[in-house]
């Protein structure tokens, strides 16, 4: 059985964004949901569609694919069931109504189809109580996780009863079209993510009012230290909404045993009360743990007291350890916070353990739900192996994947693949299928001269560029460039961006291929290093683009000159000499990115040739097949030489900067970024008959960059972007 046909009912923010999932693979889905009393019967499911088009962030690779989704009523196109692969439930958790879809369902679909609700507090038992055995078998729970498109997880809960060979359809079309890790997880209240998230959230909470922390110390323990993301514990209620954790709370506490710890830790919190009765829901309401507050037109964050529920100022912690992952120095802090984490982290996995065999058999679907689902680096009983310095191999990670796909993780778990390390990155060698890894390992992978010393070393085989983290680069390190501006020592800087051009250009020139990998970020100088590898095998999930401009900078690594020979071998140029150089300097001066593949494909931050990937998990994967492909066929590009118009060309970026100042949308220094920009892409001292080599675009991009660091105005963007993660305009 191949599914090719969805019917989503429900178009709510789970159906919809469930249905913009299918329409990013590339399938036809419908979503149906009540018929309107308005006139037009379809108004709840085209409202739905409208809310996908508006989201942000994007729940679309782009725009187009809206046209995939069919707005329906139950009404007049429940019909379209009968022919349905797949049939997904997804309308409010009430029994009654979805016992009455199922009735419906029952009689109109085929019999070989699958059926799913992507409930995630009524059992499976409870949902299935009414159907045939045939249809039972057919029917499971799929439990997506919100935002559909960019959260990993897919919890699918199954019976005894249910079919396993249609399971295994469902699951490799989940993972392989819609990108999910899918993990398979017994009827139990909250299944394993929720289960184990929840519980983490409450215990984190719990202990630090009884702990006497503030909201501030205990994310900053609760969070990157930990291996979890900075939002922390009360960051992350925030953002959740108070009162829908207050929900799911009294859900849980209603479906587990009065023995279950969790019972401990969920109790009604009279605080949580007074904020959501005052309508501090979190960032959708007032504000929650956290508000911003305007004092003279300046925005303020503030953190509430936990005894008092007063606000005052928040206040950035310290904790003397740096704010990446570090279990065993933040374990070891004396005093409370070295308190706090201990027995946070005890808590959590003594829970984890308790879980074991009734809701899973498997610890690694614990860990695994955790960081698919809450974005964890680490699941709980990863944790406890590293407190516990365990010298016995460590269980082959990723089990819900199948054991022959290559994975990063699995690599990395192999203490036989790692080569080489460094402050900032590590490299891996595949010795069964010869070829290198590099993956960055600093904080957003900002890159430092580490980072270019692993690059060049690691170009003497074939090489993979790709990372485990959130982001693939955040580009170069601005803090580690600001250190040399403090002593006005401009000579250093020169160097690190010379030398950062040389590896680019080592990268693109090596003998043996060259292919990066991204997911998340890859902006600034770490899409200089996308864009001038061979080869790119993209995540759909991946932001692309030059953004130096808004800290007052322009691309120095080869991103200019990269960017102008693509646009420059396109079609519009060829009786234009103007076009591609405005074409680059609309996408670099304002900054454009991209934000999925199918973005990137009209700017050419990707070229056709590149491959797209839906899944993060399979990455290394098809960019081991990529190297099979290629096999002896690499050739070593060609050395491009522009011909570029100089001062023509110019004059007409003037004219749009001129425009843009006279109407207040750029000021003095934004002015002075794009004069800069300007004569980087219209060549220089440079006309139309004269021949520049790429040595030529590297030389103008490093004099330019020089230029721009060494005025205020961009010290001050850059100073001020690096504490607020903003850009300033001045």
């Amino acid at each position: 059985m191949e599914i090719r046909k969805v019917v989503i009912i429900g178009s709510g923010t789970m159906g919809s964004g469930i249905a913009a999932q299918v329409a990013n693979a590339g399938l036809q889905v419908n979503l149906l949901d009540l018929p309107s009393i308005n006139g037009n019967k379809n108004e709840i499911s085209e409202k739905a569609k409208e809310r996908i088009l508006k989201s942000r962030p994007p729940l679309l690779f782009e725009k187009n694919k809206i046209n995939l989704i069919f707005a329906g009523n139950i009404d007049d196109d429940f019909n379209l069931v009968k022919d349905a692969d797949w049939v997904v439930e997804a309308v409010v958790e009430r029994i009654d109504i979805k016992h009455n879809i199922y009735k419906k369902i029952e009689e109109v679909r085929k019999k070989d189809s699958i059926i799913s609700s992507n409930t995630s507090t009524i059992p499976l038992k409870i949902l299935s109580k009414k159907m045939s055995e045939e249809m039972k078998k057919n029917f499971c729970i799929t439990h997506f996780f919100n935002p559909v498109r960019y959260m990993g997880l897919l919890e699918v809960v199954t019976e005894p009863i249910t079919n396993k060979e249609k399971i295994n359809t469902l699951k490799s079309f989940c993972d392989e079209k819609l990108g999910k890790g899918v993990i398979i997880c017994k009827d139990t209240p909250g299944f394993l993510g929720n289960r184990v998230g929840v519980y983490a959230m409450q215990v984190a909470m719990k202990e630090a009012i009884k702990m006497g922390l503030t909201v501030e110390e205990a994310d900053a323990i609760f969070g990157r230290p930990m291996g979890i993301p900075k939002t922390g514990v009360f960051g992350l209620y925030d953002l959740i909404g108070l009162d829908l954790m207050a929900d799911v709370l009294k859900s849980f506490l209603k479906e587990l045993p009065k023995e279950d710890p969790f019972h401990e830790v969920a109790q009604e919190n009279p605080l949580v009360n007074k904020l959501i009765q005052e309508g501090y829901t979190g960032r959708k309401g007032l504000g929650g743990f956290y508000r911003m507050k305007k004092i003279k037109n300046q925005k303020i964050l503030e953190a509430i007291n936990l005894n008092s529920g007063n606000y005052k100022l928040a206040k950035k912690v310290d904790l003397g350890i740096g704010d990446q992952m570090n279990l065993i120095k933040l374990i070891n802090i004396k005093g409370k916070f070295g308190s706090y984490a201990r027995t946070v982290i005890t808590k959590i996995t003594e829970y984890a353990s308790s879980l074991i065999p009734n809701v899973t058999e498997n610890k690694n679907n614990i860990d695994e739900a955790m960081r698919l689902g809450f974005n964890w680096s680490i699941g709980p009983f990863e944790m406890l192996q590293i407190i516990n310095n365990e010298k016995k191999s460590i269980e082959i990670k990723q089990n819900y994947l199948n054991k022959s796909l290559t994975t990063l993780r699995r690599i990395k778990n192999n203490s036989n693949f790692l080569s080489r390390k460094n402050s900032s990155s590590k490299l891996y060698y595949n010795n069964v299928k010869k070829y290198n890894i590099v993956e960055f390992t600093t904080k957003a992978n900002v890159l430092n001269s580490d980072s270019m010393e692993m690059l060049k070393f690691a170009t003497d085989n074939n090489l993979i560029i790709i990372n485990d983290a959130l982001q693939f680069s955040a580009g170069v390190n601005l803090n580690y460039v600001m250190e040399f501006t403090k002593n006005k020592e401009w000579n250093k800087i020169e160097k690190f961006i010379y030398d950062f051009q040389l590896i680019c250009k080592t990268l693109k020139y090596c003998p043996k291929p060259v292919i990066s990998a991204p997911s998340g970020l890859a902006i600034g100088g770490g899409f200089e290093v996308v864009v001038q590898s061979n080869f790119v095998v993209s995540h759909t999930n991946v932001v692309l683009g030059l953004v130096e401009t808004l800290v007052g900078l322009i691309p120095a690594g080869g991103g200019c000159k990269e960017m102008l020979w693509r646009w420059i071998q396109s079609k519009e140029s060829i009786n234009d000499p103007n076009f591609a150089p405005l074409k680059v300097f609309d996408l670099i001066g304002y900054a454009k990115t991209a934000n999925s593949p199918n973005e990137a494909l009209p700017q050419k931050f990707l070229l056709e040739k590149d491959k797209i990937v839906i899944n993060r998990d399979r990455l290394l994967h098809e960019s081991e097949k990529l190297l099979e492909e290629i096999g002896d066929k690499f050739k070593i590009p060609k050395e491009p030489v522009f011909k570029l118009p100089g001062e023509s060309v110019r004059d007409k970026m003037y004219e749009k900067l001129e425009n843009l100042y006279k109407n207040k949308k750029i000021l003095d220094h934004g002015f002075e970024v794009g004069k800069q920009l300007a004569f980087v892409l219209s060549g220089g001292n440079t006309n139309i008959h004269k021949e520049l080599s790429e040595d030529d675009l590297y030389a103008l991009e490093l004099e330019a960059f020089m230029n721009l660091i060494q005025m205020p105005k961009t010290q001050e963007r850059i100073k001020y972007t690096l504490e607020t993660g903003k850009p300033l305009v001045n």
